[in-house]
């Protein structure tokens, strides 16, 4: 059913760890996807884990800030318990720390609060990422579980894609590691692509609304937001907290998680008239993905046109070459900390943007994602805190 199709070949920016991002179509990370095929696309996975192990009780940890969602359709498909990595700081938590080499954001974290309990009673921890490289990262943190929980622990990588040579391959074969994915993919080729690629792209800074984006951009910066207490942004942006939200970077069960989603969706249609065949834009932030990709398929159900991306810690070139697949970059200060720079790329305007997140929402986090939007020529946007 997938195929090799699905893939893009992106360039990282200033990254000599590895030159290349592998960018799925369907996944509804870095571009703009249907949010129904992006679901469809996990559930399938899920399915190759069920039949993988019949009657184990399963953990399923998620990788951030990438395969967050595809962990919680794991999870609530299979029945069964779930947390993923993260590079928050949690309340209260306790942590198992890694690395993450070739990423711009190496630092991961997983909380292990609760974590000790639950593998007493789990067979086989599974980890859900939307592509395997070298499998080195996994290795570092199996590595971690097994001196700090047991040599016994069994372990799965599940995936979307797999791109692992044979040396690599070998690795997790006589680790006793299994390996369950969509797709098995050569990625030898890619960093010659990736380099091909001129970074001529647009790019939008709006950190800084009015010098951002360039005296010909064409953007008129939205009046400052602010954190008012009526939660309206001016006749741009309106601003709702929904109560009920599940902390995915702790321990929690999938099939619980799935039914807060469910009940978040009622009461965001309760309060907010969305009328059929409209053209919307679902954004999630960061880590927080699955909560947007279940509203759009929700939104998709009424008769809506949905497209879901999410911002990202993940600086890619953009490039103007058809067969490119970023061709704007708009850079954000984070929701969930002023200080750190996130990513959004390839905007169009839509009848109505639903900015989906469970930060708290920075000042400057808000007005820089908004002045994006904006500059999109969206005008109709509503953020929602999933709180």
């Amino acid at each position: 059913m997938y195929t090799a199709e699905i893939v893009s070949v992106a360039k990282r920016d200033n990254n000599k760890k590895r030159n290349y991002l592998v960018l799925n179509r369907y996944q509804g990370k870095h571009i703009p996807a249907s949010p129904e095929k992006a679901l469809d696309m996990f559930s399938a996975l899920a399915e190759l884990v069920r039949r993988r192990y019949p009657g184990e009780r399963l953990l399923v940890v998620g990788f951030a800030e990438t395969a967050t969602a595809i962990g919680e359709t794991l999870a609530a498909e299979l029945n069964t318990y779930a947390i993923h990595t993260t590079r928050e700081q949690i309340p209260d938590g306790e942590y198992l720390y890694f690395t993450e080499s070739h990423s711009h954001a190496t630092e991961q974290k997983l909380v292990k609060n609760g974590l000790e309990e639950i593998l007493e009673q789990t067979d086989r921890v599974v980890f859900a990422e939307d592509e395997v490289t070298t499998g080195n990262t996994i290795r570092k943190i199996i590595l971690l579980m097994r001196e700090t929980y047991g040599e016994h622990l069994r372990f799965s990588a599940a995936s979307l894609l797999n791109g692992m040579d044979e040396d690599s391959l070998k690795v997790y074969q006589e680790d006793g590691t299994d390996l369950i994915y969509l797709v098995k993919m050569d990625y030898s080729s890619y960093p010659k692509q990736a380099e091909s690629f001129r970074g001529d792209g647009t790019y939008y800074d709006c950190r800084f609304r009015a010098e951002a984006a360039g005296s010909d951009s064409g953007c008129i910066p939205p009046a400052s937001p602010g954190l008012s207490g009526d939660s309206h942004f001016g006749n741009l942006c309106s601003i709702a907290e929904i109560p009920g939200a599940v902390n995915t970077r702790k321990l929690h069960h999938g099939k619980t998680y799935q039914a807060a989603c469910e009940q978040m969706c009622q009461q965001i249609f309760r309060e907010i008239s969305v009328e059929a065949e409209e053209n919307i834009l679902v954004l999630g932030t960061e880590e927080f993905m699955y909560p947007g990709l279940y509203l759009g398929r929700k939104l998709t159900e009424r008769g809506n046109r949905v497209r879901f991306h999410a911002t990202t810690r993940s600086p890619i070139e953009v490039s103007r070459a058809l067969e490119y697949p970023l061709h704007e970059r708009y850079q954000l200060a984070s929701l969930y900390d002023a200080d750190r720079v996130t990513y959004l790329y390839n905007l169009a305007s839509c009848h109505r943007v639903l900015v989906l997140t469970d930060a708290a929402v920075t000042e400057e986090g808000l007005a820089s994602l908004l002045y994006a939007l904006k500059c999109a020529g969206n005008d109709n946007i509503q953020v929602i805190r999933w709180c």
